[in-house]
């Protein structure tokens, strides 16, 4: 047996699934449905390992995974793994947009450096056609200057307990946090804003960044001063933070390996 080890990457679209861990059976989840395209490609039951474990309704642009394959004596070439995936992942909305192969000691998950999340909120009155499933829609105007002002206290090594889901399994609650900005463009012609915040870090607890979103919001709503993050960072008490932002505004959208 000849295991080559392949790390592929992959984008997707989350609404309709579970997340990317696999549940019961037959409730849809991203990793069952690679591990499915891979058996239709080669008739092998394959573990598929991915670097983050993604919610229901959450998407991606760059999550990444590996698995070990034998191929035999045959040559696989990397598009010719990625095309054949494809196919047998149609008509998903799942993409297999890189595959490479690795050494045996890569590992998606506990290899990588830094991962980059950004979350998409719609800032407008009208409820979004197009993007319902891409965004949260927030009817009240932003305070986009006082997000950003609140962002600053967030960053480096915190103990985020007061941003901590209740089901966090993480031995430590503290993280350093690499990046918090927010920024926006014109959403549309009638005055819509499209903000985006971009949070890096090398890992994150869970519901981490979904917190911050929400409890930014509330900053941005002018219910909070952009210090009250901070005392809320430092009472270290979920309770006292903001709502969880929904899901389908949040992407994964790069992890870095060097």
């Amino acid at each position: 047996m000849t295991l080559q080890r392949w790390k592929i990457t992959i984008e997707y679209d989350g609404t309709d699934y579970c997340g990317w861990q696999m549940q019961e059976e037959g409730i849809p989840s991203i990793q069952n449905s690679l591990e499915k395209a891979l058996y239709g490609f080669c008739q092998r039951d394959i573990r598929v390992h991915g670097a983050g474990r993604t919610d229901a309704g959450v998407h991606a642009r760059g999550q990444v995974a590996h698995f070990d394959l034998d191929y035999g004596v045959r040559t696989l070439h990397p598009h010719d793994l990625m095309m054949a995936m494809n196919a047998h992942l149609r008509p998903q909305p799942i993409s297999i947009v890189k595959a490479e192969k690795v050494s045996q000691d890569f590992h998606a998950r506990f290899g990588a450096k830094k991962k980059l999340y950004t979350y998409r909120i719609l800032n407008r009155v009208s409820p979004p056609t197009f993007d319902r499933t891409t965004c949260w829609h927030v009817k009240k105007n932003l305070d986009i200057q006082a997000m950003q002002e609140a962002t600053c206290a967030l960053l480096g090594t915190h103990d985020f307990t007061s941003f901590r889901a209740a089901g966090c399994q993480g031995k430590s609650p503290r993280k350093t946090l690499d990046r918090l900005d927010v920024e926006t463009c014109s959403y549309d012609a009638f005055g819509g804003v499209e903000i985006f915040i971009h949070a890096g870090a090398q890992s994150f607890l869970y519901n981490q960044v979904r917190n911050l979103v929400g409890s930014l919001a509330m900053v941005g709503e002018g219910k909070w001063a952009p210090h009250t993050l901070k005392e809320i960072l430092d009472k270290k008490d979920r309770t006292l933070s903001g709502p969880t932002a929904p899901p389908q505004g949040l992407s994964l959208v790069s992890i870095d390996y060097s």
